[in-house]
C-alpha cells in the first residue's frame, strides 16, 4: 500500500451542508513553507466521495469512515494528487479525473471527469476549463444556494490558518492576500502563450453559487458569486 506521503497538520471533519463535509489541512511546498489545503467530502447514502483528498491521521480517518464508505476519489486540479493513491489503494476507491494531466499520472483513471459525467452523488455538475495547458475543473453542488468547489483556479483566504509562519509572512507579497482571488501562479502556468482564460472565468460566473470551498484557503460561507466576480475582474482588468 502507498503510505510514503507525509501527514501534515490538519483539522477534523466538519459538516457544511446536508451530506457535504470539509476538512482543512496543509502541505509543505518546500523545507520552509507549509500552506493550507482543503478536502471536501460528499455523501450519498453510505457512499463517500473525496474531493481533492488529503491524508489524515488515524483519529480523523476514523471520523471519515464513520460517515460512510470511501468509494470515490475525485481530482479537480492537475496539481493536487499526492494523496490520491493512498485512498484508492487502501479503500479500493474509484479514481475520477480529467485525462491529460502530466503532474500526477497515478493512480490510473477509472472514470473520466467531464461536464457530462454521471457523478456518484446528487445535484452535482462539473465545469471544465477549456484551453488550459493542463486539465482543471470545478464542481458545483446545486443545493443550499449552490456550493462551488475549486482546486487552484479560484482560491479564498479569510485568514492564514494552517499556513506556517513563513507562509503567513509571504502570502500577501506573492499574490495571495486575504480575499477571494484567481490563483496567480495557476493562471500564469496554465494559460497558453499569447492567450487568455478570461472567457472561461466569465463562463464560470454563469453558474449559480453562494458558497465556495477551494483547494486552498478558507470556506467562504456566503456571497461567493460576487466575490469570485470581483476576483475575475481584478485578475483580467489589465490584460
Amino acid at each position: 500500500m502507498t503510505n510514503a506521503t507525509p501527514i501534515y497538520p490538519h483539522g477534523n471533519v466538519e459538516e457544511i451542508a446536508n451530506d457535504v463535509f470539509m476538512l482543512r489541512g496543509s502541505i509543505k511546498m518546500n523545507p520552509l513553507v507549509r500552506i493550507t489545503r482543503n478536502m471536501a467530502i460528499i455523501r450519498k447514502d453510505r457512499e463517500l466521495s473525496l474531493i481533492n483528498p488529503i491524508r489524515v491521521d488515524a483519529k480523523v480517518e476514523a471520523q471519515l469512515t464513520a460517515l460512510g464508505d470511501i468509494k470515490n476519489v475525485i481530482r479537480l486540479g492537475c496539481f493536487h494528487g499526492v494523496d490520491d493513491p493512498y485512498y484508492v489503494e487502501k479503500f479500493a476507491a474509484r479514481m475520477w479525473a480529467q485525462p491529460g494531466g502530466t503532474t500526477y499520472t497515478e493512480p490510473a483513471i477509472d472514470v473520466e471527469l467531464s461536464s457530462d459525467a454521471n457523478l456518484p452523488f446528487d445535484d452535482g455538475e462539473i465545469f471544465e476549463f477549456v484551453g488550459t495547458v493542463q486539465p482543471e475543473c470545478a464542481l458545483l453542488i446545486n443545493r443550499d444556494g449552490g456550493i462551488l468547489f475549486t482546486c487552484d483556479a479560484i482560491q479564498n483566504y479569510g485568514d492564514y490558518s494552517y499556513n506556517n509562519l513563513p507562509a503567513k509572512i509571504l502570502m500577501p507579497f506573492i499574490g495571495f492576500p486575504k480575499t477571494t482571488l484567481v490563483g496567480p501562479i495557476w493562471l500564469k502556468v496554465l494559460t497558453k502563450e499569447g492567450e487568455s482564460l478570461e472567457s472561461e472565468f466569465r463562463r464560470l460566473l454563469s453558474l449559480k453559487f453562494d458558497r465556495l470551498l477551494a483547494g486552498h484557503g478558507t470556506l467562504l460561507e456566503t456571497g461567493a458569486h460576487a466575490a469570485v466576480e470581483r476576483a475575475v475582474d481584478k485578475a483580467f482588468d489589465s490584460k
